[in-house]
């Protein structure tokens, strides 16, 4: 299956929080979108890694992802290593997608910088056509996206440009419902975390709508450019 988008997330929920207004826009509007988790979440605080195995499909459904897959990396203890760039290789080869979405190049968790870093890495060595991989036996072809974006998480950065999600908005808040392990949950009795707060949840509204605000809509997500975007209209900017 070849996707337009394909977005990378160290962890599951990564991209819920982050980007998935944009993804959900870009599905309501006849495009194909898929999400590669690097690890399960294992050590997350709260849950287990079955549990949020079954949020992420829950999360995928409300979306209407085309691809929801797992690498099962370690979480915590992942590298940029030959052997991971490998597994990101396959799932781009795979999925061939025009534009991949990728962790913040820096943040609080160091999860997502390391991450940000491997899948950037990925993306061009999966063009190279002298790195073999194979899936089921069958050799791969070499792809590069066309274009890469960093989303940006909990660290506020800057953004290059912004979204407007205003539409898809519903169903980002409804995504990031299905991970009830990790989330403000008043009947909960797991310790609480800094995610797991209602003041974290009022962060991510807040944000949205500033940045929303900066373009003159309700809700925006904001991105990080790896290279300079070109245009050939001035007027194909909003």
């Amino acid at each position: 299956m070849k996707l337009d988008i394909l977005a990378f997330a160290a962890h599951p929920d990564d991209t819920e929080l982050s980007c998935a207004g944009a993804l959900a826009v870009h599905i309501k509007n006849g495009k194909k979108a898929g999400v590669v988790d690097l690890t399960r979440g294992e050590l997350g605080t709260r849950g287990t890694p079955e549990i949020r195995d079954k949020e992420a499909r829950d999360s995928a459904d409300v979306l209407g992802l085309s691809v929801r897959d797992n690498l099962e990396l370690n979480d915590g203890f992942f590298q940029n290593s030959k052997e991971n760039q490998l597994k990101l290789i396959e799932s781009i080869r795979k999925y061939r997608p025009e534009i991949v979405l990728l962790n913040a190049p820096s943040d609080r968790h160091p999860d997502h910088g390391r991450a940000a870093q491997l899948e950037l890495d990925a993306c061009f060595l999966a063009g190279l056509a002298k790195i073999e991989t194979k899936v089921d036996g069958v050799s791969q072809e070499a792809w590069r996206p066309k274009a890469t974006y960093h989303y940006i998480q909990s660290n506020f950065l800057m953004p290059d440009f912004v979204v407007d999600v205003t539409e898809g908005w519903e169903l980002k808040q409804k995504a990031i419902a299905c991970f009830k392990s990790q989330f403000f949950d008043p009947e909960s009795n797991e310790p609480q975390t800094y995610i797991s707060s209602p003041d974290f949840m009022k962060l991510i509204d807040s944000r949205a709508q500033d940045l929303g605000h900066s373009i003159g809509t309700k809700y925006g997500e904001g991105f990080i450019k790896v290279r300079n975007i070109g245009i050939s209209d001035f007027f194909d900017l909003q």
